[in-house]
């Protein structure tokens, strides 16, 4: 399959937002995207993304702000005259056509001469892997192989953005790991444009070149997957970074970028993501492959954490590990050796493993947004 010729140089958000009754469902979000970049929009159910989505496809009109491509305005134009691919959740296959008849739809629907339209089906289902499949009806096919029918349906149109709405929540987990790698392999192959919706920050990592956050609308932070990964600006951010154990701790003391925080059974130094001052309230963020299990035997100190042992998970190369500590708060551990639950332990973390951010996010601004990767 060729690359499409109708492309662009760069597509920019500004100020885009949309409310449903009177209620803000989209704020003010600005982005701009190059030609050839794959772009995640990531948060949780009611963030914004599918919204966001839905503007840039004109499924939405927008309640305020313009959407351009290199500098004109696209969001007057209805969602036909945009040129964007769109792949659904819920993969919307028309049930009662063929795998190639529901390929070629679209390019029919435009009009383009029957032999494009049947060289451009053979390449998409190459380009998939279903030629062995090309006549039957989605009914017949895995939930993986209607997936790759819609992804197939929207590249052969050659659209200049392809736009997905969490594609793979449907699938199981070795199909979402296998559909990952070809959902990748055909934005770089194919030199396509991509924004690509999804609450799985684990999908986000791997396919994207820049991640935008949302949180109630709102941007939270843009980067590049490493610098979301080491650098989450706020405690939410970190949160779907895998920062999986959040404690709301007392600042104690401040020495430079270090503080000491303590309470609910922990006293650890830890590091200033956000500035706090002594006798705030703030939260800590901590992965738990970053909580290190020193074991009973350790010297006590008010940098190692007592904990007793809750539930323990095997997985595999580790164990996924529930404690709680003297206080009662529950952490999240991985460890390498099979503990006992009622069994005690003590924990460590580097200073520069735990983040210290404001508790609030109220008031936050709008993250500036970081360059994009080329």
């Amino acid at each position: 399959m060729t690359r499409s010729t109708n492309t662009f140089d760069t597509l920019e958000l500004k100020n885009v937002g949309r409310s449903f009754g009177g209620q803000n469902a989209l704020v003010d979000l600005n982005l701009r995207v190059r030609a050839g970049e794959f772009i995640a929009l990531l948060g949780p159910s009611g963030c914004g993304k599918s919204t966001a989505l839905n503007c840039l496809a004109g499924l939405l009109p927008l309640t305020h702000g313009e959407i351009l491509i290199d500098g004109k305005r696209i969001d007057v134009l209805p969602s036909e005259k945009r040129d964007f691919g769109m792949v659904f959740q819920n993969y919307a296959l028309f049930p009662h056509l063929s795998v190639e008849k529901n390929i070629a739809f679209g390019l029919q629907m435009r009009n383009l001469p029957k032999a494009e339209v049947t060289r451009r089906v053979a390449d998409g289902l190459a380009l998939v892997k279903l030629q062995d499949q090309a006549k039957k009806r989605p009914g017949q096919l895995s939930g993986g192989q209607q997936q790759r029918v819609a992804i197939a349906r929207a590249v052969v149109l050659e659209p200049r953005l392809v736009l997905m709405d969490e594609p793979l929540s449907n699938l199981d987990a070795k199909l979402r790991l296998e559909m990952r790698t070809e959902i990748r392999r055909l934005h770089q192959s194919l030199g396509l444009t991509t924004i690509y919706v999804t609450h799985d920050q684990e999908e986000a990592l791997s396919l994207a070149d820049r991640l935008v956050v949302l949180r109630e609308g709102r941007v939270q932070q843009i980067g590049t997957p490493e610098q979301l990964h080491n650098n989450p600006t706020n405690w939410h951010v970190a949160d779907f970074m895998g920062y999986r154990n959040i404690v709301d701790l007392e600042v104690e003391s401040v020495v430079g970028d270090l503080a000491r925080v303590t309470g609910r059974g922990i006293s650890i130094m830890a590091t200033l993501a956000q500035t706090a001052a002594v006798g705030d309230t703030v939260r800590v963020a901590i992965r738990p492959s970053d909580l290190v299990v020193t074991g009973p035997d350790t010297p006590s100190g008010r940098d190692a954490i007592q904990a007793t042992v809750n539930v323990v998970e095997y997985q595999g190369r580790e164990f996924a590990v529930e404690v709680t500590t003297t206080e009662g708060q529950n952490l999240y551990v991985h460890a390498y050796t099979a503990l006992l639950p009622g069994s005690t332990v003590r924990l460590a973390v580097d200073p520069s493993r735990a983040l210290v951010y404001r508790s609030s996010l109220d008031g936050v601004a709008a993250p500036r947004e970081l360059s994009a990767v080329r």
